[in-house]
Formats: structure tokens, sequence, C-alpha cells
């Protein structure tokens, strides 16, 4: 089974995230460096969309983009739990449009690297672009920055229980093709539900972006300012490559 099928075990999996710290930090990026303040918010490969979700609990208008269909019927279930309204589109994050133009946009946990050519990359800027409005915010989380240290490739796991669920994830990224800059990363989920236990797998080969050929390619795009890679938690410029980063753009 896929992990994406699966939208609940996928949320408890990443649940040590702090969502309320994140969200504070987008408000104080965007009282710094956006030109328009923010109202309506995008979520780009949105998932369960637990950023998305503080947000709309905090009065903004959300939008919840994902390839998922599952995940986008998961994600609106939890809006009305939650009181609160989200709006869904269910589209590639390199080929999608919005009816109305928002004034921050962002992507999380890496997910940008799912993109796997430099063609789609440009592809994606540009429809970024088109959604967001001049002197806004595209925040992008994680890219691969320190790509030079000992463990890039290799496996990782880690454990988180909520209701009596417990899910033990591993995330691993082994080396397809260097020449090429191809990856494959895989994760799974090991599930215990009440005494229900399952399996979940997603393998995918993503593409590698070096840190100054993400610059090269946001400068030949042409349609945002580069203001600089940060912190993930805080909002400090990186004085040093690491994976826990922020990249910030800036709607011209």
């Amino acid at each position: 089974m896929s992990v994406y099928s699966e939208p609940l075990y996928y949320e408890i999996a990443f649940g040590f995230v702090d969502v309320v710290r994140q969200v504070d930090l987008f408000e104080k990026f965007i009282e710094k460096h956006s030109k328009i303040g923010a109202r309506r918010f995008l979520d780009i490969g949105c998932g369960p969309a637990l950023q998305l979700r503080e947000i709309a609990r905090r009065g903004y208008e959300a939008v919840g983009l994902d390839a998922s269909s599952q995940m986008l019927d998961y994600l609106r279930e939890r809006g009305e739990e939650e009181g609160t309204e989200i709006e869904t589109i269910l589209a590639d994050m390199t080929d999608f449009s919005l009816e109305e133009l928002v004034d921050f946009a962002f992507i999380m946990m890496g997910t940008i690297s799912l993109i796997d050519s430099k063609e789609a990359l440009l592809s994606h800027l540009d429809r970024v672009a088109d959604s967001l409005r001049p002197g806004g915010l595209y925040l992008i989380e994680n890219l691969r920055l320190d790509w030079a240290k000992k463990d890039f490739f290799g496996a990782e796991s880690w454990v988180m229980e909520r209701d009596g669920v417990r899910v033990k994830t591993t995330y691993e990224i082994q080396l397809k093709d260097a020449l090429a800059q191809m990856l494959t990363e895989t994760m799974r989920l090991e599930v215990d539900d009440h005494g229900r236990e399952l399996f979940l797998e997603e393998s995918r080969e993503t593409r590698m972006v070096f840190p100054q050929e993400f610059i090269a390619l946001v400068e030949m795009n042409g349609r945002f300012e580069f203001l600089g890679w940060f912190e993930r938690s805080r909002m400090v410029e990186l004085k040093k490559a690491s994976m826990d980063n922020i990249a910030l753009l800036r709607r011209k």
C-alpha cells in the first residue's frame, strides 16, 4: 500500500512538527519581507496540511494543492471537524492554475525535490509566479543544501504514537545516477493500529538540485527575487549548509 493512500498514518508519522511555531515564523517573514502582507495562503504538495490547517484556524484564507485525492479528501474532513474552510485543488505542482491569486505560497518538508528535472522546476516556478501576487513570498523548506555531509545517503527511523496508534517511519536516500543528479527516496511506515498491522511504502526517483544551481534557475526564470537561505525554525540567515533550511523568494 502507498504511504499517501493513508493520510492519518502519514500525519501521525510527522506529528513531531511544531506547526504553531512554523506559522508564527511565516508571519514574521511576511512582516519583514513581503511587500503586500498576506490574507490568502497556498500550500503546495500539502498532504494532511498541518500548517495550512493552523493558518485556517487563524482566520486566513487557505488553499491546499496536492496530486493525491486521498490527501485532499482527508484535508477537507479535518477542516470540517476543526470548523475551518479550506479550498482544495487536485493538480500536479508543475502544472496548475488558481482562479484567485494568493499572497503567500509555501512548500514543506523537501517536497520540492519530487520535481525531477530542471525544466519541470522552471515550470513549477512559473506556475507559482502565476498564482502569487507581485510582492508576495514563496517559502521553500528543506532543499538539500548539506549534500556533502557524510551521512547524506542512508536511512533514518523514528516512532510516533497518537491515540493508541503507533507508526514507525523509515526514510532512506540512495544515489541512483550521479551524472544526472538522480536519487531514489523511499519512505516506509510500519503501523500498529490497535493490533491491526499495516506496512506502507513509497519509493520515488527525485533530483538533487545544488544550492547555486537553484539560485541560477530562479534567476533564469526571472520572476522572483532570491532573498536568501534561512534557518528552518528561526528568521536567521544560514551561516553554513544545513538540511534544515528555508529558501525565501519574492515575486517581482
